[in-house]
């Protein structure tokens, strides 16, 4: 069976590597970048590189977006030279970005419109789960798109379909939130180790294999540990997607205590001029919040 042409639509530090399973599992992709340079390198591993979204969808059969944010979104597929208008007739789009909710089913709504089917699949497990091909997709959409896409999707991690369109995002924003308040309690953890004359690293070593343990706690707990806070997930992406997991909340009514503390820690890590730093970095400032006496 032929393998449908895949148009990928940004290859960052999440989008890169995905793009890459892709071509190792055999599909052909015609990836493209806003910086040109970020996509060069698939194309030795087989990918054609476009010079603009509309050439990368050219008949294609699928398109993937995993672009910053939902306005990004938008303007590349829906915009004056939008990449849906060039896509094969009955064409899957796949948006894997983290966008809100209501932003998703607007986007599913546009692509009926023109024929096409639509899954919004956000996906979690950072950089290495990008690179190992295990990401968590959380995937809305109609049934039968699922189906269409789930052969794409298992090149890239495990796909669950969660329910109708939107719902992959907001999936994603219980992922999101959750992760953000683990990270914070890990930092504070940590710090309390670190500050109450403990050795962080045995207090760390010495959790493993109890409730504690989580990748979280191996992953982002490690890296606090040794300052690397090389972003996997950038700390201004963890605040895009704790404001927009709050915001949407309040269209429901609900008060989340824990999620608006934890969003306050990133806002001001944020202004501290960490956003480019990994998530993880947010015990830099809970460090900052408790300087040590003179």
């Amino acid at each position: 069976m032929t393998l449908p042409t895949i148009a990928f639509i940004g290859t960052g530090i999440m989008g890169l590597p995905m793009a890459r399973n892709l071509l190792n599992a055999g599909f052909p992709v015609r990836a493209w970048n806003r910086s040109t340079s970020k996509a060069q390198a698939l194309s030795a591993h087989g990918a054609d590189i476009a010079s603009s979204p509309v050439q990368a969808a050219d008949g294609a059969q699928v398109l993937i977006c995993m672009l910053s944010d939902g306005p990004t979104c938008d303007a590349v597929l829906f915009g004056e030279d939008g990449a849906t208008r060039a896509l094969a007739p009955g064409a899957l789009v796949i948006v894997m970005s983290s966008i809100p909710v209501e932003t998703a089913v607007e986007q599913a709504r546009l692509c009926a419109e023109r024929g096409l089917r639509y899954l919004d699949a956000p996906v979690s497990g950072g950089e290495r789960g990008a690179r190992e091909a295990t990401l968590a997709i959380m995937v809305g959409g109609e049934t039968a798109a699922f189906e269409l896409g789930r052969e794409v999707l298992s090149a890239l991690g495990r796909p669950v379909h969660v329910g109708p369109a939107g719902t992959g995002e907001l999936a994603k924003l219980v992922n999101q939130l959750i992760v953000a308040s683990t990270i914070a309690t890990v930092a504070e953890g940590l710090l309390l180790a670190e500050r109450g004359g403990a050795d962080p690293s045995k207090v760390h070593e010495a959790l493993l294999g109890g409730f504690v343990d989580s990748p979280i706690w191996r992953q982002h707990g490690q890296r606090m540990l040794n300052n690397d806070f090389t972003p996997g997930g950038p700390a201004k992406w963890q605040l895009k997607d704790t404001r927009t997991a709050l915001a949407h909340a309040q269209t429901l009514g609900l008060s989340l205590p824990v999620g608006s503390l934890v969003d306050g820690l990133f806002a001001a890590m944020v202004e501290a001029g960490d956003g480019e730093l990994d998530h993880a970095g947010l015990i830099r400032q809970l460090r900052r919040n408790n300087p040590l006496p003179e």
